[in-house]
Order: structure tokens, then C-alpha cells, then sequence
């Protein structure tokens, strides 16, 4: 008999105990040590995850989340989570077909910055809070792929650099939080970035230290000196929420849950050790706490990362339109595993305790788990803040060495190829990208101008004056226009 629907809150959260696993501590007693900014899908799968693991524990009651959202569309997330009680049920799904439920609870607080943006300041600045996490997207940081320094001529930037401005930017509020620490006489707090950006915490440092510095020079260079910004490398692959997933969560275990996760059973965080006031015992809910995040950070955005926008753009071209589709294609898992073995790994120094044979294969499971139906769309968005990260690192490092680029290269070729805007059908793709604009002007110019794309400097630098990449690139250009993804593929594997 299938149960009734609750509403997921506080009040109800009993209605589920022997059903679903809930939070055995009292959340009443749960405080905010960590001042999240950026709660989505990933974050709740993650970072929250492991503390409520802790808490589950009797452990670290003092850590828990004050979620912040900084841009208009969060506001969307202030709702659920005001109406929730910080509620939400995080759903494993196994390659078999099992569920996993889990309601989590260490979201304790969500604060919208657009309409309060004092109380996120306060927040932040107040002493219990030891820990600020970020999870603002790849490109939130505003480091440019070119000069890798910070680009503070955004909009936002420019107006919360303007005297007496009332913050509005992460960078802004920040910054803010920290002076009155600062002016306080209080330890500033760790900035901790949980996002898919190779050295994270060092570019998190770079980010926000240029900005208190345009700000206030002392102040500044006394986050320069002071704040720690730990490295850490994440891993869960998180599919954006549907209303079909809302629905079966609703009809499987009777819960009324607005906006719950879905994930793979698969999870890991590599963090450094290096924090200014404190952390959880992130070690005791299965997180590697290391001295040097950098090899396994590199093994995770050269391989999972870059084998991902290796399979997006050929697998929709090639009409897939979920990653378990492609991923299961014989085809696609020998150019995945040959674009690693061949091009990626070389590239990798040692990495302690991983059997790197062993985590490839793991990664092609992964894909093909049908239960998560992760979207290729999603692997394709906003493809210029993540090709300039996760795979042209591999060519520049194959080219200073000599090694192979075929597959890489052509990767490349087969996001020109889809920033076209048309697919192999003359069906219309919609491009969804910061740059989309520029990207497919560019890239519908290129049966004329086949370096039309890849000459944009801002994302690849000099890459084009290199001839091997260009004859590698203009080879697989040339086939996908002329031969079609498919027997692209075919020629690369």
C-alpha cells in the first residue's frame, strides 16, 4: 500500500523513521560553523553529506550549515529550504536498480544575500562561523584562462569596489566579513573551495586576495598573510533535479520532498590540511585529509572530468542524449579509455594509494549506470569554463613532451563541431554557455575559416600557433564535417 505524501520538515520528519534513515542527533542542538555559498545539487550531495555523516555520529553538532545564496535564481532554493527546515532527501542510485534514501540534516540556516545582504555579512563575521565553503561553478572566480590572474573589470566587481557599496558579489561579502574579523580582533575564517578547478584553494586565494586588496591594500595583504585556503578535490556525479525524480521519490517513499538529490552511489573529497580556526573530523566520515591534494586533483580533472567533455559533444552528435547511452557504446568506452591511457596518464605524477588502471574502469562504470540518466546536455554547458581547465592542460603537457594529442585534439574539434548550433540532423542545439554569443559566431565561420575557433585567445591562448595541435585539430574538423561523429570515432579508436 503505497504511503500517503508528506511535506518534508521538521515537524514531519518522524512520519519516515522506519522507512527512510533520517538524522538520529537533535538538530536542535546542531549550530553553524561553516557558512556555505552556493547550495546545489552537488554541495547537498557532498560536503553536507559528510557532515551529517559526522553528526550521525554524535560529532560535530557545532559544524553545521548556514547555506547563503548570492545570486537571483537562488531564491528559488531560499524557499524550499525555509519550508523545509533545511530538509532534503539524498537518493543513491545503484547500477542494479536499488534506491538508497537518506533524509540529511546538517543544513541548519539558508540566508538570501540579494534581499539581506548584512545578515550573510554578520554571519559570516560572527566567531562561531570557522569555515566559509564555496561551490560558485568554474568560473565564479573571475581568473582569467589567459593571464590566470583576477579579472576585476565584471560589472558586479566594479560596483562592489565602489566606496561605501553595500556588497552584492561572494567576492564583496567576503571581503566584508573578514575586515570586520578583522577589526574585531577575531582569527579570520578558512575559505574552503569545493569546486572543479585544479588548485582551487590556490586560486580562491588569488581571487578574493586581489579583490580585498583593490579594496583596502592592508587589508589585503593581511588575507594574504592570515586566511588559509585549502585545496581539495571533490567527486560525486550529481544530475540536476527533475520533476520526475520528485515524482518517484514522492511515490516510492510517500515523501512531498520540493527539491530533492539524486546521485551515484560513488562519492570522494581529497582535502588539504590546512584550515586557520578548526574543522570537522572530516577523517572519521571516509574523506582523505592529505598534505598535497595536486595528484589527485589532476588524476580526477584529466580523467573523469576531461573524458566527460570527451564523450558529451560526440555523444550528442551522434544522437545520445543520456550519458549511460554513450558511455554503454562500445565505441565511445574504447575513446574514452584509449583518450586516458594514451593522452591523459602521461600527463599524471603518482598518485598514493589509487591504482590508477583500477580508477578508469571504475570511471566508464560509472557512466554507464542507467539509474543516475545524467544528461549530456549538462556535460555540455558552459564548455569555456571547463575545456580551458580539464583538457588543455593535457595537450600543452603532450606537446611539451612529444606525446599524443589525436584524441584530445579532436575533442576540441567535436566542441567547435556542436558550438555550430545545428546537429547532424539540421536539428537546432542550444549552446549554453557564458560565451554562447562569440562561441557559435565563431564556430559557424569555420567551414570557411577552420582555425576560426580555436584562434579565440581568450580560451586558448597561443594553442593555435601550434602546428601539431592545428593539424591534429583541423584533421578531426574536417572529418566531423565531411564523415560525420560517428566514423570520427571510428578513426580514433
Amino acid at each position: 500500500m503505497q504511503a500517503k505524501p508528506q511535506p518534508l520538515n521538521a515537524r514531519t520528519l518522524a512520519y519516515w523513521n522506519d522507512r527512510v534513515p533520517g538524522p538520529v542527533y537533535d538538530r536542535d542542538l546542531v549550530t553553524p560553523g561553516v557558512v556555505h555559498i552556493g547550495v546545489g545539487g552537488f554541495h547537498r550531495a557532498h560536503q553536507a553529506m559528510y557532515l551529517d555523516r559526522l553528526m550521525n555520529k554524535g560529532q560535530a553538532l557545532d559544524w553545521g550549515i548556514c547555506g547563503v545564496g548570492v545570486l537571483p535564481a537562488d531564491r528559488k532554493m531560499k524557499q524550499v529550504m525555509d519550508a523545509q527546515d533545511g530538509l532534503y532527501t539524498l537518493v543513491l542510485k545503484h547500477g542494479d536498480g536499488t534506491y538508497e534514501p537518506r533524509v540529511i540534516g546538517s543544513i541548519v540556516a539558508y540566508l538570501f544575500a540579494p534581499d539581506d545582504p548584512e545578515a550573510v555579512i554578520e554571519k559570516m563575521a560572527a566567531e562561531p562561523t570557522r569555515i566559509v565553503s564555496l561551490t560558485i561553478t568554474e568560473g565564479g572566480y573571475n581568473i582569467s584562462d589567459v593571464t590566470g590572474e583576477f579579472d576585476a573589470a565584471t560589472p558586479g566587481v566594479l560596483a562592489d569596489l565602489e566606496p561605501g557599496a553595500v556588497p552584492r558579489t561572494t567576492f564583496g561579502l567576503v571581503t566584508e566579513a573578514l575586515r570586520r574579523r578583522r577589526e574585531r580582533g577575531a582569527a579570520p575564517f578558512t575559505v574552503m573551495s569545493c569546486d572543479n578547478l585544479q588548485g582551487n584553494g590556490r586560486l580562491a586565494r588569488r581571487a578574493f586576495t586581489a579583490f580585498a586588496r583593490l579594496k583596502d591594500p592592508d587589508l589585503g595583504g593581511w588575507v594574504e598573510r592570515q586566511v588559509s585556503f585549502p585545496d581539495s578535490m571533490v567527486d560525486r556525479i550529481t544530475p540536476v533535479t527533475t520533476d520526475a525524480d520528485r515524482a518517484e521519490i514522492t511515490e516510492r517513499f510517500g515523501i512531498g520532498d520540493r527539491w530533492p538529490v539524486v546521485c551515484e552511489p560513488f562519492t570522494q573529497w581529497v582535502l588539504q590540511d590546512t584550515f586557520t580556526a578548526g574543522r570537522p573530523p572530516y577523517q572519521d566520515a571516509g574523506v582523505q585529509v592529505v598534505g598535497d591534494v595536486e595528484p589527485y586533483e589532476l588524476m580526477k580533472l584529466r580523467l573523469l572530468n576531461a573524458s566527460h567533455q570527451a564523450l558529451c559533444y560526440f555523444g550528442y552528435l551522434c544522437g545520445y542524449r543520456l550519458v549511460h547511452q554513450a558511455a554503454g557504446d562500445p565505441l565511445f568506452r574504447a575513446f574514452l579509455l584509449s583518450y586516458m591511457d594514451t593522452e591523459a596518464t602521461p600527463t599524471l605524477p603518482p598518485v598514493p594509494g589509487v591504482d590508477l588502471t583500477e580508477y578508469k574502469h571504475t570511471l566508464l562504470d560509472r557512466f554507464c549506470n542507467p539509474q543516475v540518466r545524467d544528461t549530456i546536455a549538462r556535460l555540455c554547458a558552459e564548455s569555456s569554463d571547463r575545456i580551458p581547465k580539464w583538457l588543455l592542460p593535457v595537450i600543452r603537457a603532450q606537446l611539451a613532451t612529444g606525446g599524443q594529442i589525436r584524441r584530445s585534439a579532436a575533442v576540441v574539434a567535436s566542441w567547435a563541431r556542436y558550438a555550430e548550433g545545428t546537429d547532424e540532423q539540421g536539428q537546432p542545439i542550444d549552446v549554453v554557455d557564458r560565451l554562447a554569443d562569440t562561441l557559435v559566431e565563431l564556430a559557424r565561420r569555420q567551414r570557411t575559416d577552420p582555425d576560426a575557433f580555436i584562434a579565440n585567445r581568450q580560451l586558448f591562448g597561443d594553442l593555435a600557433a601550434n602546428e601539431r595541435f592545428r593539424a591534429a585539430y583541423r584533421s578531426a574538423l574536417a572529418s566531423l564535417h565531411t564523415r560525420g561523429a560517428r566514423a570520427t570515432l571510428e578513426s580514433l579508436v
